[in-house]
């Protein structure tokens, strides 16, 4: 190869090097996962549907909350609320961040901040939602199968050895007695005062108006407006813009989100195989008593 020939051979290597590193930024931006530092910018840190554990929320505030180039935080809940213990340890987050640091923290609702979604919500400086959003839902749940009579008609029968009465309490293989019922409404109402005290103390709202409004019901985002149970209506952009405003930032804030894990051929095997094996365990679960079976106190829109 002439020197020519190599020097155009060079050229095209680096101008296809130049391109391909400009498709990656452009790609990562669009989809709000910046590669490299580019200034100061907004975190928007997603809580999407059931909230069933709370660890990657966790993980991607604190990789945030470490990056001195994101300067505002906003929440972005998508869910209905969830787990009691995965709820509260991200409203604990959120409120200690929003204590412990100088950034704003904002939350959005969109179509539903409900149960446990509105109660990490509310560890923020301030929340916001849309009109239509569907939240509130101040309040706790607990269900659980009674299956007996199935296990009677197919010849099934239990036997239980336990060390104390209520040991099996919430077995799906008796019901429940006066005593047993007792003990898990003095839970379910220990559980829904901790939810009462704490948007009594994140709101403009004494205890006992709080407590007036928790009766499990939903409301619209206009309505929660108007009752207190949030600051002000507005899509999420609108926030963003707030935030970016509040942080020194411009209306026009560069936003980052959580890093996107991507998926490979054997991903999508393990998906397959996981899918036939919860087919498989939801048969079992139909006729035997699992952990899945086991009684969960819930911060849950049903």
């Amino acid at each position: 190869m002439d020197k020519s020939s190599r020097n155009t051979a060079i050229a095209l290597l680096v101008i296809f090097g130049v391109f391909g590193i400009g498709v990656l930024i452009s790609f990562r931006l669009l989809t709000g996962d910046a590669v490299l530092p580019l200034g100061d910018r907004v975190a928007v840190v997603p809580i999407e549907g059931p909230i069933l554990s709370e660890t990657a929320f966790l993980d991607a505030l604190e990789t945030f909350r470490e990056d001195g180039s994101v300067r505002a935080f906003v929440i972005e809940v998508e869910s209905p609320g969830g787990a009691v213990g995965a709820s509260q340890s991200i409203y604990e987050a959120i409120r200690e961040l929003r204590d412990d640091d100088d950034r704003p923290v904002l939350a959005w609702m969109g179509d539903v901040g409900a149960s446990g979604g509105y109660y990490a919500a509310v560890g923020a400086d301030s929340v916001y939602a849309l009109p239509g959003t569907l939240t509130g839902s101040i309040g706790v749940i607990m269900e659980f199968p009674n299956v007996q009579e199935l296990y009677r008609k197919v010849g099934v029968s239990w036997e239980v050895v336990k060390s104390g009465e209520h040991k099996d309490l919430g077995s799906p293989n008796r019901p429940l007695d006066d005593s047993d019922r007792a003990i898990l409404e003095g839970l379910v109402t220990d559980v829904h005062e901790q939810f009462v005290e704490t948007v009594a103390a994140n709101r403009p709202l004494d205890r006992a108006r709080v407590a007036e409004l928790a009766d499990g019901r939903v409301y619209s985002g206009r309505q929660a407006l108007e009752l207190g149970l949030i600051d002000g209506l507005g899509t999420l952009e609108d926030v963003i813009e707030r935030a970016g405003t509040m942080a020194g930032l411009g209306a026009d804030p560069t936003v980052v989100r959580p890093q996107r894990e991507t998926a490979d051929l054997l991903d999508l095997f393990d998906l397959v195989g996981a899918l036939a094996g919860a087919e498989a365990r939801g048969l079992l679960r139909t006729f035997a008593p699992t952990r899945s079976a086991t009684p969960r106190l819930l911060y849950e829109w049903k």
